[in-house]
């Protein structure tokens, strides 16, 4: 599905109002909502899977929490409030970077820096890890294809009774080709001129329109209303 193409900078500027709304959000009710705008944006976006996966899952911690709140008493239920907390203040940022890091690549979030005239000692380590992220998920399935062959897959048995041998074929291979593939990235990065003080062109274009605006603005009037616990 084709959505509408946002510009990176405001993709980034509504990650930034997430944190901001789910640091001062006045209640549970208010994150639930912040959830389902974020979701709306994903539609938007092109990325209806992202945003049903998304609310599904928070839809189960919203109950969890409710029933924790609700049901549980005593010890139990100061644990559950704690960490359930936390999870809720977590999931509209991750949700919403999920989004951010799917809809947008590489090129346009370097060029998006540079618009905002960001340094390079932040703009190139963030290139970079976006680059490294996909490799790291792509040796990490064929480690577990290589596992399963040989009968040691992830499952919790395994895990229990035979640790030792599980990380030892998970997280042996993982490090190697986690430090080979960061070599091969430092090579290409340099091959390609990222030591050049120069001014940087892109042949990506970013513009900020009408949209952009339109989102912007929703999102800025919901922080305000939670400022003034209107919801």
């Amino acid at each position: 599905m084709r959505g509408v193409h946002f510009d990176p900078r405001t993709k980034l500027f509504l990650l930034l109002l997430c944190v901001i709304c789910t640091m001062l959000a006045p209640s549970l009710r208010y994150e639930l909502i912040l959830v389902c705008l974020i979701a709306v944006f994903s539609l938007l976006s092109g990325k209806p899977g992202h945003a049903a996966k998304g609310i599904l899952f928070y839809g189960m911690i919203y109950g969890i929490t409710l029933l924790s709140m609700f049901k549980m008493t005593g010890t139990t239920q100061a644990i559950f409030a704690a960490f359930l907390g936390l999870v809720n203040k977590v999931y509209p940022c991750g949700f919403m970077a999920g989004l951010m890091i799917k809809t947008t690549k590489t090129g346009e979030f370097m060029a998006a820096f540079y618009k905002i005239h960001m340094p390079d000692r932040l703009v190139i380590p963030f290139a970079v890890m976006m680059r490294y992220l996909p490799v790291v998920r792509e040796d990490w399935r064929y480690i577990k294809d290589a596992m399963r062959m040989r009968g040691i897959s992830l499952s919790i048995q395994n895990i229990c009774l035979r640790p030792i041998l599980v990380a030892e074929c998970l997280y042996v291979p993982l490090m190697m080709a986690a430090s080979n593939t960061a070599d091969e990235l430092s090579i290409a990065a340099v091959t390609r001129g990222i030591e050049n003080p120069s001014p940087r062109t892109s042949l990506t274009e970013i513009r900020f329109s009408g949209k952009d605006l339109i989102v912007i603005i929703i999102f800025i009037s919901y922080l305000v209303m939670g400022l003034m616990k209107v919801i």
